[in-house]
């Protein structure tokens, strides 16, 4: 029987595997209790090129200590589209690492569209 976490690493290994053969940059999301978290990475895996996450000092002061819920998230889906394109990134591939697509995710990414970023 595997456990919560390594259900959800092993759903986040198929979808890796996926993007991988399409060679595009991945947009990846990690979420906790607290915070979330979102990286852009290259085609090839090998360099991150954009990072943005509610633990930074100026979304944390922003947001009052909370980065645990949708608007946060929403902050985080801005700031990672505007970093990807300043790096030269305008198409990614949605890599929600196992995590359903609902609440903070879904958030999160439907900000990053609206920002500019395609996938």
């Amino acid at each position: 029987m595997l456990s919560k976490k390594e259900q959800r690493l092993r759903r986040a290994r198929q979808t890796r595997i996926r993007i991988a053969i399409k060679g595009v940059a991945r947009l990846t999301v990690n979420r906790t209790n607290s915070h979330i978290y979102a990286s852009v990475i290259s085609g090839d895996g090998a360099k991150v090129l954009a990072t943005a996450s509610t633990a930074e000092s100026e979304l944390r002061t922003a947001l009052g200590g909370n980065g645990g819920n949708a608007a946060a998230a929403q902050q985080v889906g801005k700031r990672i589209a505007e970093r990807a394109k300043a790096a030269g990134v305008e198409t990614v591939a949605f890599d929600r690492a196992g995590f359903a697509y609902h609440g903070r995710v879904k958030a999160l990414a439907e900000a990053a569209r609206e920002a500019g970023l395609q996938f």
